[in-house]
């Protein structure tokens, strides 16, 4: 359960604001801006999602900083009254409507920063999705750094071994004899390379982000969606029952539960739910299931979003020409317009700032997202 995992993590004091008002719009207001939120998906070309806690509470994992959030609980002395267990949970309508919608194509890459390990047990590939804070049904080797699935969720938190040997083959058929670890990241951790760059590209390529159930507090997981205001016509789409950091840059917000938007979304889209199946899940599967990102996958998305920040550039370069050409009259600021320029809020990040973050932050914050 998610209070037992929070219990295993450091001492942390800065977790964010905590239970914060929820808001719920109402059914017609999310129906004509989900009909509107599928335009969008029809018409983008790289749709990015990035999920939170929120969209694992229908299954019954408790959020973190909702008003029955665990670390809201914690800071008035008490504990979640419901919270099943991770290996009784079982992934979500969300969780399920976002495989349709990857194997559909509208949906290019999923960024979590969940460690309950529904998206694995939905049956989404793991090339779709970046897991910056972990996942408790996955081991890694220290040695070859591969993933390996659990049959259990893991009881320890913060990437401690295990004393399990690695299953894993060298490609000279020798076996690796590296010791496997938990793959949770306590605060202090460095998020997981390949996780973290591929969250990157993606993030950078789309030119729609979809945030669901998430506060957006913790970085450099909540400045990720940002990048995509940076593309031409880019847009920033939140959905969650909380205020969120960055409402004010969103060009949609939805205030309901994500379960309901996102059927919405499917009926919108004409497609169908498939439902939990547990032979599509590899922690029932027998044997030994690998989960871990191919390097190649990672230096084919490299290439492309450097591809992307040179046409970006060349963009930025040819629209600050034509308002140059096309600027007839040089208005000069007056003294008193000095005092009209508003500052951004502490809330907002500008864009030199979420890049600086991304470049160098390296410690893992270990957030399930939260709404």
């Amino acid at each position: 359960m998610s209070c037992s995992y929070a219990e295993g993590l450091s001492p942390y004091e800065h977790k964010g604001k905590l239970g914060l008002k929820e808001v719920f719009e109402s059914d017609e207001s999310l129906v004509d801006k989900v009909k509107q939120l599928s335009k969008w998906i029809t018409s983008s070309n790289h749709v990015v999602v990035h999920t939170g806690a929120g969209i694992s509470t229908s299954a019954g994992i408790p959020d973190f900083r909702g008003p029955k959030g665990v670390w809201t609980l914690e800071e008035q002395g008490k504990k979640p009254e419901i919270s099943i267990s991770f290996n009784d949970a079982l992934p979500t309508k969300t969780h399920m409507i976002l495989v349709k919608l990857v194997e559909a194509g509208y949906v290019k890459y999923i960024v979590s920063q969940n460690i309950d390990g529904l998206h694995l047990r939905s049956g989404l590939n793991r090339e779709y999705l970046s897991e910056l804070h972990g996942n408790m049904f996955i081991n890694q080797c220290s040695s070859c750094k591969r993933q390996f699935v659990r049959k259990t969720a893991t009881t320890s938190v913060g990437q401690k071994c295990l004393g399990l040997n690695c299953p894993g083959v060298k490609t000279n058929g020798r076996p690796c004899r590296g010791v496997l670890h938990d793959f949770i990241l306590d605060w202090e951790h460095s998020l997981p390379e390949k996780d973290l760059d591929l969250a990157h590209y993606h993030s950078n390529l789309a030119d729609l982000s979809i945030c669901l159930g998430t506060t957006l507090q913790i970085i450099p997981s909540g400045n990720l969606p940002l990048f995509t205001k940076k593309n031409q016509n880019g847009k920033l789409v939140i959905c969650n029952l909380q205020p969120t950091k960055y409402d004010k840059r969103a060009d949609m917000l939805l205030n309901g539960y994500v379960d309901q938007v996102m059927s919405l979304l499917l009926e919108n889209l004409d497609l169908k739910i498939d439902d939990y199946n547990p032979e599509f899940d590899p922690v029932r599967k027998k044997g030994i299931h690998e989960w871990t990102i191919p390097d190649s996958k990672v230096s084919e998305m490299k290439k492309l979003y450097e591809i992307h920040l040179k046409q970006r550039k060349t963009s930025d370069e040819d629209q600050r020409k034509r308002k140059i050409d096309d600027k007839s009259e040089v208005i000069p600021l007056k003294k008193n317009d000095i005092n009209k320029v508003e500052k951004l809020e502490n809330d907002d990040t500008d864009e030199k700032t979420v890049d600086k973050s991304l470049d160098n932050e390296n410690n893992a914050k270990c957030e399930d997202g939260g709404t």
